[in-house]
């Protein structure tokens, strides 16, 4: 494994609603102390961080009330990315931003590290995860489903820049941004490869928008 493949074992920072696929960017900010540490901790041992959502949602990650687990159950499936750039400001938050490498598997959970969770990862499915950016693929039908998606909605779109999008990164752009909820975002994310994901993709635009109040990706999150 390079320095810059991720690791087996790797930390995890659950996060409702947000989705990291191979090959893009995701900004956050951090603030929460247990994710201050697992940030401090991932740029000390390769600098790599593991997307996962929680299989309940959770608003802003922290636990609704009354709720009695700090550590909920997880989908099985997320995404590493690395730190690309990271800024530490005077009290301690950070601005970060993540691009993504390659989709995981939980295999095991291991025991919490300065209250931040890890798992044992494998990548062995997802092995063609980066490649397939390098492909061709046609958005013809997606751009026009997300032509009448914006529509409906009197939504303002850079027609020009999106079409000036490689095909695969245009799909993972929208996949990222548009705002599904959990669940649905969790299968654009373990579709099995990229025109499995753009046929989801098709069906949830056809569908019309399921928004969710806890997958608004506008912003940057923060933990």
């Amino acid at each position: 494994m390079t320095d810059s493949s991720p690791p087996v074992i790797i930390p995890l920072f659950p996060l409702t609603g947000v989705l990291l696929l191979p090959g893009m960017l995701l900004p956050l900010h951090i603030f929460e102390p247990r994710y201050r540490a697992m940030v401090s901790g991932a740029l000390q041992e390769g600098g790599h961080i593991g997307m996962v959502q929680p299989l309940l949602p959770r608003q802003d990650n922290r636990p609704p009330p009354g709720a009695e687990l700090e550590t909920p159950r997880l989908y099985p499936v997320g995404c590493a990315g690395r730190l690309e750039k990271h800024q530490e400001t005077s009290d301690g938050r950070f601005l970060i931003q993540l691009h993504g490498v390659s989709r995981f598997r939980i295999v095991e959970e291991l025991p919490l590290h300065e209250g931040y969770r890890r798992a044992r990862a494998d990548y062995s499915e997802f092995s063609a995860d980066l490649s397939e950016l390098e492909g061709r693929l046609d958005t013809t039908v997606l751009l026009e489903a997300f032509a009448a998606f914006t529509r409906e909605r009197g939504v303002q779109v850079d027609w020009e820049e999106l079409r000036r999008m490689p095909g695969p990164v245009l799909l993972n752009s929208l996949a990222m941004s548009l705002p599904y909820a959990p669940p649905e975002k969790q299968a654009l994310l373990e579709a099995p490869g990229l025109a499995a994901r753009a046929e989801a993709l098709l069906a949830l635009l056809k569908l019309g928008s399921t928004a969710d109040p806890l997958a608004d990706p506008a912003p940057p999150r923060t933990n």
